[in-house]
């Protein structure tokens, strides 16, 4: 017996080999079926593709379905078949190893995709055969014509040889024939139909021009004309038919008779509406999905002026929990536990909940006074939420962020409008959650900036647009210039000169802050050894230091010591030249793993600055283990010194600071120093260093050059 084959190609021939075999005796060709096979196979390889790419492509799929109805794989179960059997094999076939969850929710996705490929192929294949059959009413005019004239064996013979229905009327719409395959359609016998006048055929679904057209042909304005029309059968079902209806005139020209063709297309129309369901609603929930949603959407928005529109955003609070604890099965319950509640909030004219996706679901009011009934449909979408929903034997609550978009039609597009309530629902859940908030654009405006700048940040290190600004740092006692902090500036091409507070959070945010901080470092220690050639080394003061800040994450980044290490050594700068600044409320709570690069730091000779001491609310007796040098007082506490007579509490508080720092052999460092009382009452107080206004702004490194140069020189 030969081996199982797994390689790649052979598991995809394999897959092929299934579809073929499950589709080829309901497909009208003259292929063989290994023939058909091999017609498969491209889009069995294609179907694998998609599966394994990164991205979805919804037009690929589409394009399989499409090329399904090309290889006339025209009947519905042909479109069954293949759907039950991509869903039964082709994950197993062509995913690979490795987890399955997410090739099954990709798989799913594009079964829906081919549906809808599969739908439009047929639809344009339905268009070019109701041509065909326009084209053959009106071969089939001048045949019967000829054949009443010439002779009525040979009428008999193609009137009743017909696939097709067909039927002939008299000019007032009594039936006067019809052939044996109308009379299946309808159900009737030939005695009952003869009976009927096409008048009475009027459907409430039929097109608004319908009878316009039937009464401009009896008339003799118009030869023949074709559309879309439903009967009703005796037995209470709908007959839908494209109907070709054609003039018949006598030898003389003048109108005589009417010639009506029908093909049936019920079961065509009921697959189309079934694909068209699958297309426009959500699986899972049997909401509408963001298709549906986009298009009812876009139309309320194009409605004219003065109409207005009220959305909902709703995402749940905490639902990654249940899936990770309870397992996805009781995630899929729970949401459709909750689109159950979310349909029963809106069930006014107008008002229509869909699913986004995963746990997200929209909410749209329409018509007037929307800016009370979009807070009415808001309350009642949180009340539904409070009521804790039982899965497996457990009552969880569900809690959601709200965000809500009211206004004018004409104004916005969808897109623009869902990104509003998306950004609004972010910050009722940066809030806290379980809250609603109301669309206020500055706040939409800033939240696209933060993204704008989120997305540009890895491209800006790489093309160069940060920069470093340096602020001195000065000996209250002598007014030496001891060294300088550096800070980071991004020159943004499109928003100017960036300070750190605009870019910061969001480079910690995303990671990109251990790529930022390495440059930083590298560009300030290079900086410190330039100016240490250029001013030589004081021997009383030392020579001048770097103080670099170092951010949480960068703090717990496994690879920050080694890389201190070796940009110090690439440079050939001393460890004692530079000073790492943490913030204290980067410290609050660490355990020994977070200290360690710091006392690694403070082992090698670098010293460890503590940054915004006062703000951290930390326990004094921690600095025990921290293994700081140089404790940064924030300007909050020096503020009050800034005019005289200084603020007596401000003084006590800075004095008794200063004596714990000294107690413990630390130094201090004032921030924010802006005049000169203020300088001078620090120097009082035993404040050893400072930095501020007062002395310099941040600048370019050559500004600190001058200044060391004319304290120099005296």
């Amino acid at each position: 017996m030969s081996a199982e084959p797994d390689g790649p190609e052979d598991r995809l021939r394999r897959f092929t080999t299934i579809w073929s075999r499950a589709v080829y005796p309901v497909t009208s060709t003259s292929l063989t079926r290994a023939e058909f096979e091999q017609r498969l196979l491209p889009l069995a390889r294609r179907l694998s593709e998609l599966l394994r790419a990164h991205g979805f492509d919804a037009d690929g799929a589409k394009a399989v379905g499409a090329a399904l109805v090309g290889a006339h794989c025209t009947d519905p179960e042909a479109l069954a078949r293949t759907l039950d059997c991509v869903d039964a094999y082709l994950v197993l076939y062509c995913a690979g190893d490795g987890p399955q969850d997410e090739p099954r929710i990709r798989c799913s996705r594009l079964q829906h995709a081919m549906a809808a490929g599969y739908a439009e192929a047929l639809r344009r294949r339905t268009l070019a055969e109701q041509e065909s059959i326009a084209q053959a009413a009106l071969r089939a005019q001048g045949v019967v014509a000829q054949a009443l004239h010439a002779s009525e064996a040979r009428f008999r013979a193609v009137f009743e040889g017909a696939a097709i229905g067909v039927g002939i009327a008299d000019l007032d719409g009594h039936v006067l024939q019809a052939n044996q395959a109308l009379l299946r359609m309808f159900g009737l016998s030939e005695q009952t139909l003869r009976g009927r006048r096409v008048q009475d055929w009027v459907h409430p679904e039929d097109a608004p021009q319908t009878w316009k057209l039937y009464d401009e042909l009896v008339r003799g304005e118009r030869e023949h004309y074709h559309l879309e029309k439903a009967f009703n059968r005796p037995d209470g079902t709908v007959l839908w038919t494209n109907l070709t209806v054609s003039l018949l005139r006598d030898a003389d020209g003048s109108p005589q008779y009417q010639l009506a063709l029908m093909e049936d297309t019920t079961e065509r129309r009921l697959l189309n509406l079934r694909l068209r369901y699958e297309a426009t609603h959500d699986a899972l929930t049997g909401l509408p999905n963001r298709t549906l949603f986009f298009e009812r959407l876009e139309k309320v928005l194009n409605a004219g002026e003065g109409q207005r529109f009220g959305l909902c955003y709703l995402d749940l609070d905490g639902f990654k929990t249940v899936n990770d604890s309870l397992g996805h099965a009781a995630g899929d319950r729970l949401l459709v536990e909750v689109a159950d509640r979310l349909q029963s909030c809106a069930t006014a004219p107008g008002e229509m909940v869909a699913r986004l996706g995963g746990d997200e679901f929209v909410a749209l009011t329409t018509g007037p006074g929307t800016a009370r009934k979009v807070d009415e449909l808001a309350e009642r979408i949180m009340n539904a939420l409070i009521t804790p929903i039982s899965i497996d034997g457990r009552d969880l609550m569900v809690r959601g962020s709200l965000g809500i978009v009211e206004g004018p039609a004409g104004e916005r597009t969808a897109a623009e409008v869902l990104r509003s309530a998306d950004i609004t629902m972010y910050r009722a859940k940066s809030a806290g959650g379980n809250r609603s908030e109301l669309a206020d654009p500055e706040a939409d405006a800033r939240a696209i900036t933060r993204h704008g700048l989120t997305t540009a940040l890895p491209t800006a290190l790489e093309r160069g647009e940060f920069f470093i600004e340096y602020q001195p740092l000065v000996h209250l006692g002598d007014g030496s210039v001891r060294g300088a902090e550096a800070l980071v500036r991004w020159l943004h091409p499109q928003h100017g000169v960036l300070g750190p507070d605009r870019f910061i959070p969001l480079a910690e945010h995303t990671g990109l802050i251990v790529p930022l901080g390495r440059w930083v470092l590298e560009e300030s220690i290079r900086q410190a050894r330039a100016w240490r050639e250029r001013h030589g080394e004081d021997a009383a003061a030392g020579p001048l230091r770097i103080n670099v800040n170092l951010s949480p994450c960068q703090l717990s980044h496994p690879g920050l010591v080694q890389d201190t290490v070796d940009i110090l050594e690439r440079a050939g700068v001393a460890p004692d030249a530079l000073c790492l600044e943490v913030t204290e409320s980067a410290l609050i709570g660490a355990d020994d793993d977070l200290l360690k690069p710091l006392h690694r730091f403070a082992e090698m000779g670098v010293d460890i600055a503590l940054d915004d001491f006062g703000t951290g609310y930390s326990n004094l007796a921690n600095l025990r283990r921290l293994p700081v040098r140089i404790l940064k007082l924030d300007r909050s506490f020096t503020r009050g010194m800034q005019q005289f007579p200084a603020d007596p509490v401000d003084l006590k508080i800075v004095e008794g600071i200063v004596s714990l720092a000294h107690s413990l052999d630390l130094a201090v460092t004032v921030e924010g120093v802006e005049t000169g009382a203020q300088a001078e009452q620090l120097r009082i107080l035993g404040c050893d260093t400072a930095q501020g206004w007062y002395y310099a702004r941040p600048g370019p490194p050559e500004r600190l050059h001058d200044l060391a140069l004319v304290d120099a020189t005296g």
